[in-house]
C-alpha cells in the first residue's frame, strides 16, 4: 500500500540539462573568439605584405643610390699635370687638352663644381690622391697593377702604346760600326768558325795516316782547321787538299755548302748596313738592347723597361729626353707614343722622329681615392663619352686617328 501510495521516483534530469548548456554556450563562445581571431588575423594578411613590400623597395632605392653614388656639395680639387695633347697649359694660365675637356664634359654633365691645381709629376699626383688631399687625378696616367694598390681608377678613356724615337740624322759611320759590333754578327762568324772546325776535325780524323801534313797529333789538327778555313772562302783550297776519297768527298761537301753560307752571310750583313742606314740603328723594341736608351724617371714606361732588364737611362721630362736624343747623348727615347709623337713633332720635328712601331699596351684613365664615391658616376660618364662622335671627332683634331690605337 505504501508503495503504492507514494508518488514514483523521478529522475532529475534538469541539472544535467544545466550543465550541458553551460558547457555548449562556452564552447560557442570560444568558437566565437577563434574566429573573430581567424579575421582578426586574415586581415592583418595584407598589411604585413604591404610593410615587407616597402623595406624591400627601400633596400632597393639604396643600393641604386649607393650604385649611381653620391656627389659631394662642395668644389672638387681636381688635379692634373701637363701631359700635351691630353693635358696643356695656355699662356694664360688656363687648361686644355683631351683629357681636361673630357672632364670638363662629364663635370657639366653631372652638374660638378671643381677647380684644377697643378702637380710637378704623376708620382706627385698619385700620392696626393691617395692621401686624400685631391678629389681627383686627370692628365694622362697610366693604369698600372702597382698604382691600383693605392688609388682607384675609373673606366679607360684611351688605349695606347710605347712608341720610340730617334735621331733623323745618325752618322753612316757609327751605324756600320753599332752593325759591325753588335750581338747578330758575332753569332753569324762564330757559327761559321765552328762549322770549319769541326770540317777539320774530320779531314784530320780521315787523313791523319795517310797525308803528311794531317798526320801527327795538335800539329796535323791545326792544319786540318787551317786548311778548312781556308776552303770556306774559296781560296787556296788546292793546296794540301785532302788525299783519300773519303777526306776528298767531305771536302767537296763542305766547299759547296761553304758558298753558300758565305753568300748568305754577305747578304745578311749587307742587308743589315743598308737598312741602318736608311732607317738608323733602331727599328723595333729589340732593338734597344744594344743601343743607348732614355726614358722619363718614375714613369709606367721605365717599370716596364725594368721588367724587360735592359738598361736606360732616366730623365726628368720628355723635353730633356729628346733633347739628349737631338744632341746624340743617346741613341733612342722610349715613351707613351701619342705624347712622344706630339712634342718630337712639335718641338724637334728637324731632328727627332718616330718609329712606325708600338709595343706594351697601356691604358689612360682618371685617377681617384680608394673607396671614392664618384667612381660609379665617373665609369658610367667615361663610357658615354668614349662612345660618342664627340670624342672621336676630339681625338681625331688632336691626334689625327677617330679612335684609341
Amino acid at each position: 500500500m505504501s508503495s503504492f501510495g507514494q508518488p514514483p521516483a523521478v529522475p532529475h534530469h534538469g541539472a544535467y540539462h544545466g550543465r550541458d548548456f553551460a558547457h555548449e554556450s562556452v564552447s560557442r563562445l570560444e568558437r566565437r573568439d577563434r574566429a573573430s581571431q581567424g579575421e582578426l588575423s586574415m586581415s592583418s594578411c595584407p598589411l604585413v605584405l604591404l610593410c615587407l613590400l616597402s623595406l624591400v623597395m627601400l633596400a632597393f632605392g639604396c643600393s641604386a643610390v649607393q650604385a649611381q653614388g653620391t656627389i659631394p656639395d662642395r668644389e672638387l680639387v681636381v688635379a692634373t699635370k701637363e701631359a700635351p695633347p691630353f693635358a696643356m697649359k695656355q699662356p694664360d694660365g688656363s687648361w686644355g687638352g683631351i683629357s681636361i675637356e673630357l672632364w670638363r664634359k662629364i663635370a657639366a654633365g653631372a652638374q660638378l663644381r671643381f677647380r684644377l691645381v697643378e702637380t710637378q709629376n704623376v708620382q706627385d699626383l698619385l700620392d696626393d690622391v691617395a692621401k686624400g688631399s685631391l678629389d681627383a687625378g686627370v692628365a694622362a696616367v697610366t693604369v698600372t697593377a702597382g698604382r691600383a694598390r693605392s688609388v682607384d681608377f675609373t673606366q679607360p678613356f684611351y688605349n695606347t702604346g710605347l712608341g720610340i724615337a730617334v735621331p733623323i740624322n745618325e752618322s753612316a759611320w757609327r751605324s756600320i760600326g753599332r752593325a759591325l759590333l753588335s750581338f747578330g754578327f758575332f753569332q753569324a762568324v762564330t757559327v761559321l768558325l765552328c762549322f770549319a772546325m769541326v770540317v777539320g776535325f774530320l779531314i784530320w780524323l780521315l787523313e791523319r795516316r795517310k797525308t803528311e801534313h794531317f798526320g801527327g797529333g795538335a800539329k796535323g789538327l791545326g792544319s786540318s782547321f787551317w786548311w778548312s778555313t781556308i776552303a770556306m772562302t774559296q781560296a787556296g783550297a788546292a793546296q794540301n787538299a785532302p788525299a783519300t776519297l773519303p777526306g776528298r768527298i767531305v771536302a767537296t761537301g763542305w766547299m759547296i755548302a761553304s758558298v753558300i753560307a758565305i753568300a748568305v752571310f754577305t747578304a745578311g750583313i749587307t742587308s743589315t748596313l743598308t737598312r741602318r742606314g736608311l732607317e738608323g740603328a733602331v727599328h723595333g723594341f729589340n732593338d734597344l738592347r744594344s743601343v743607348r736608351v732614355g726614358a722619363v724617371a718614375n714613369s709606367a714606361t721605365t717599370d716596364y723597361l725594368t721588367r724587360q732588364q735592359l738598361s736606360f737611362r732616366a730623365f726628368p721630362d720628355l723635353q730633356s729626353g729628346l733633347s739628349a736624343l737631338s744632341r746624340g747623348t743617346i741613341d733612342a727615347f722610349v715613351h707613351d707614343k701619342p705624347l712622344l709623337t706630339w712634342v718630337a713633332r712639335k718641338d724637334f720635328s728637324a731632328s727627332v722622329r718616330i718609329i712606325d712601331t708600338s709595343f706594351s699596351s697601356e691604358s689612360y684613365a682618371i685617377v681617384l681615392p680608394k673607396g671614392s664615391t664618384l667612381r660609379p658616376m665617373l665609369d658610367l660618364a667615361v663610357l658615354d663619352q668614349i662612345e660618342s662622335d664627340w670624342w672621336r671627332q676630339t681625338l681625331f683634331q688632336a691626334l689625327g686617328n677617330a679612335r684609341s690605337p
